[in-house]
């Protein structure tokens, strides 16, 4: 693939620790000399802004990015690395693997990622053992807060995953956002285990959140009246 000079991508992700919905991996690739313009409209890091912020920047970023590439994890293939893979082959290898797919569809030669991993310089090394092609990755933490393409991945992702939730929501009733640390969002998974004896489709079974909910159930005590 021939590409661009001056080209810079960056990556991030969007519900890594929610417990319902996919994981979003968004990517987006421009010419360094474009930059300038998203730090004009104001990215950053897509957990500062409020709901609409991120829509409306997620349209202009569209239009200044010359390309831009998504992937969406569900829960179980996430279940199925975080419950069978190895020590250090599990989540953080998933999203490395993830990452690689989506750079591939970048034509950049210089990619920041947002390391998801502990170890900057083991996720950096997992995604470019997976690429096929040359390319400098930049991994670091927070990049999302630190290089503005990498908050307008960041803000890609959010807005998808956003749609993913409030799609489940139509369908199901009101799931709140997604994670563990939101009551809407446990009362929905303890209302559906009492009514159907397991946990929707797109619950991550392999999250401490689903466990305490049935050892909860186990304990219970039914009396008949």
């Amino acid at each position: 693939m021939e590409f661009e000079d001056g080209k810079i991508a960056g990556v991030d992700d969007a519900g890594r620790g929610a417990i319902l919905g996919p994981l979003v991996i968004a990517g987006i690739s421009m010419k360094e000399d474009k930059l300038d313009q998203l730090v004009r409209i104001g990215v950053k890091d897509s957990k500062l802004l409020s709901p609409n912020r991120r829509v409306n920047l997620y349209h202009q970023i569209m239009k200044i990015a010359d390309n831009v590439s998504i992937i969406k994890l569900k829960p179980e293939q996430i279940d199925d690395y975080v419950l069978k893979g190895k020590k250090y082959k599990r989540l953080n290898y998933l999203e490395a693997l993830s990452m690689a797919k989506v750079i591939e569809s970048l034509d950049a030669e210089v990619v920041y990622v947002d390391a998801s991993d502990v170890d900057v310089n083991r996720f950096k090394q997992d995604i470019l053992e997976t690429l096929q092609r040359k390319v400098e990755i930049i991994s670091v933490h927070h990049a999302d807060r630190i290089y503005p393409i990498v908050s307008a991945a960041s803000i890609i992702a959010k807005v998808n995953r956003d749609k993913e939730i409030f799609g489940l929501s139509q369908k199901f009733g009101d799931i709140g956002s997604g994670y563990p640390a939101d009551k809407k969002t446990v009362k929905f998974l303890e209302q559906w285990l009492r009514r159907y004896g397991e946990f929707p489709p797109f619950a991550r079974k392999s999250w401490k959140t689903i466990k305490k909910l049935l050892n909860s159930r186990s304990d219970e005590t039914i009396i008949d009246l």
